[in-house]
């Protein structure tokens, strides 16, 4: 099924430059390789049955942070060594991702993105705008929509559902994929709270 359809308007309540974002982590483990920061995006069209993090999926502004903020908060952490891009659809806001992840590869960060499109959908004349912009910049993708039927509960699988394929575009990384879907972290913010991350991409916000 094909999900390039229309852009969604609440992307407009988005100021160019800023993202619309659900969560945030630094020093992941289990989201690609290496340490990593982890940029959960605001907004999904799919609704996939089983999705992981289904507060995800509205549109409506959540936390509004401009690109500029985030970058220096993501190199701010000298243990952070690429970034990933999560959600919700990271390829809705492809334009501002592309922006963050010039200024992260200039520091010599990598950058890795999950999406629910097909690599040939994010290629073709439907895609979200800004995609090939966004493609340029990955050294990794991970594509394809999540399948409940199809699922992988596996230490040794870094994707979620059998559908889904690792894009290696950088090729001093294809010894690197070595982390997989069925981890998990916790990570204790400063307020107390607690971020639960990477059980087959979940990300869950928990009191302290």
């Amino acid at each position: 099924m094909t999900h390039t359809t229309n852009t969604p308007p609440e992307l407009a309540q988005i100021p160019p430059g800023y993202l619309n974002i659900m969560g945030y982590v630094d020093e992941s483990e289990v989201n690609g390789p290496g340490k990593r920061a982890v940029v959960w995006v605001q907004g999904c069209l799919r609704e996939c049955s089983g999705c992981f993090n289904p507060e995800s999926w509205s549109f409506e502004p959540n936390q509004l942070i401009s690109v500029d903020e985030l970058a220096e908060k993501i190199l701010s952490n000298e243990n952070n060594q690429g970034v990933t891009f999560s959600g919700g659809e990271p390829f809705w806001q492809a334009p501002a991702l592309v922006q963050l992840a010039k200024k992260l590869k200039a520091a010599g960060f990598n950058v890795m993105s999950f999406t629910g499109f097909t690599l040939g959908e994010l290629q073709g004349e439907n895609a979200p705008p800004a995609a090939g912009e966004l493609l340029e910049q990955l050294d990794i993708l991970i594509d394809g929509p999540y399948v409940e039927s199809l699922a992988i509960n596996s230490p040794e699988s870094p994707v979620s559902s059998r559908n889904q394929q690792v894009r290696v575009f950088n090729p001093a990384l294809r010894d690197k994929i070595s982390w997989a879907s069925d981890q998990m972290e916790i990570h204790v913010l400063k307020d107390g709270s607690r971020i639960v991350t990477g059980f087959r991409g979940h990300m869950d916000l928990a009191e302290g």
